[in-house]
C-alpha cells in the first residue's frame, strides 16, 4: 500500500498545490489558462513527438492496443448513453455528454503523469495511441450525437464538419502527424531541436497537474447526486474494467502497454468537460462530475495500480 501511495500521492499533492494556489489567489484564472494552453500547445505535442521518434515505428504502433482501447471506450460510451436515454429519460444531448464523460479520459493532464510514474517511458507511447482513439473517434461521435439533440436538419452534418476542422487544428493531432511522418521517413531530430523537444516534454506532467488543481478551485458539486454517481461509477470503474476485458479477449499486447491502457482509462474525464457541456446547457452537471471524479480518482487509481502491479 505504501508503494502505491508513493506513486499516487505526489500526483494528487501537485493537484492540491494547484487548487490551494488558485483558492489563495496566488495565481489568477488568466495565468491558469495560459499554463493550460502551454501544456496543450507545446508540452504534450513535444511529448508525443518524442515518444514516436524514440523507437522504430513498428514498435510504437500497436493495432491491438488501439482496438482494445477503442472497443472498451465504445462499450462504456454506449452503456452510458443508453442508460441515460432510456432508464433516466435524459435528453439526447444529455445522454451523449453522459456517455462521453464515462468513456473519455483526461489522458494528458492526469493519465500521463500517473502512468509515467508507474511505467516510465512507455507511458508516452500509450498516450499517443490513446489520444488517437479519443480525438478521432470518441469526442467527434459524442459531440455529433449531442448536436442532434440540439438542432434539426443539418445539425449533425454541421457538427461533424466543425469537429473535423477543429481536429485539423488540434496540436496533439498535428504532433501525431509530424511524429508519424518523421518516423516513417526514418528522420531523427538534430541534437539542438531534440533537446528543446525533450525539455518541453519534461514540463508536461507537473504543469498539467498544477493546472488541473487550479481549474477545480472554481467548480462546485451540489444537487446532482444521480448524475454524478452515474458518471463517477462509469468513468472510474466501468471504463477501466471494460478496457481490461478487451485486452483479455483480444490477441496479446505488450504487458506494459496493457497496464498503461487500463490506467489511462482509470483517469477522470477531461478538464474541458464542463466547457463542452456549456454549449448544451449542461455545464453544472459536467462540472460537478469533474470535481467528484477527480477527488475519487485518488482511491480508484490506487486500487487499480495495486490490482495491476
Amino acid at each position: 500500500m505504501l508503494e502505491i501511495l508513493g506513486i499516487t500521492a505526489p500526483i494528487f499533492i501537485l493537484i492540491g498545490i494547484g487548487y490551494l494556489s488558485a483558492r489563495g489567489r496566488l495565481v489568477s484564472p488568466e495565468q491558469v489558462l495560459g499554463m493550460g494552453k502551454f501544456v496543450i500547445t507545446f508540452a504534450l505535442p513535444a511529448l508525443v513527438i518524442r515518444a514516436l521518434l524514440e523507437k522504430p515505428l513498428a514498435e510504437v504502433f500497436d493495432a491491438t492496443y488501439l482496438l482494445a482501447y477503442g472497443i472498451g471506450s465504445q462499450l462504456v460510451f454506449w452503456a452510458g448513453f443508453l442508460f441515460s436515454r432510456f432508464v433516466r429519460k435524459d435528453s439526447l444531448s444529455g445522454s451523449a455528454l453522459a456517455g462521453m464523460g464515462m468513456s473519455v479520459s483526461n489522458s494528458g493532464f492526469i493519465g500521463y503523469p500517473i502512468v509515467a510514474m508507474v511505467l516510465g517511458s512507455p507511458a508516452a507511447v500509450a498516450l499517443a495511441l490513446g489520444m488517437l482513439v479519443e480525438n478521432l473517434l470518441m469526442i467527434p461521435l459524442a459531440l455529433a450525437i449531442a448536436e442532434l439533440g440540439r438542432q434539426n436538419g443539418g445539425g449533425a452534418r454541421a457538427a461533424l464538419l466543425d469537429t473535423f476542422k477543429r481536429l485539423l487544428r488540434n496540436p496533439i493531432i498535428i504532433s501525431i502527424s509530424i511524429g508519424l511522418a518523421l518516423a516513417l521517413l526514418g528522420v531523427r531530430l538534430p541534437s539542438v531541436p531534440a533537446k528543446v523537444v525533450d525539455m518541453l516534454a519534461s514540463a508536461s506532467a507537473p504543469v498539467a497537474l498544477f493546472v488541473i488543481g487550479a481549474s477545480l478551485a472554481g467548480l462546485r458539486a451540489g444537487g446532482l447526486v444521480k448524475d454524478v454517481a452515474q458518471l463517477s461509477i462509469g468513468k472510474l470503474l466501468l471504463h477501466p474494467l471494460a478496457v481490461m476485458l478487451c485486452f483479455a479477449l483480444l490477441p496479446p499486447v505488450d504487458p506494459v502497454l496493457r497496464v498503461a491502457g487500463v490506467l489511462f482509462a482509470c483517469s477522470p474525464m477531461m478538464s474541458i468537460y464542463p466547457i463542452l457541456g456549456q454549449r448544451f446547457g449542461l455545464e453544472g452537471r459536467c462540472a460537478a462530475a469533474l470535481v467528484v471524479c477527480t477527488v475519487l480518482a485518488f482511491v480508484s487509481i490506487s486500487g487499480f495500480i495495486g490490482l495491476l502491479t
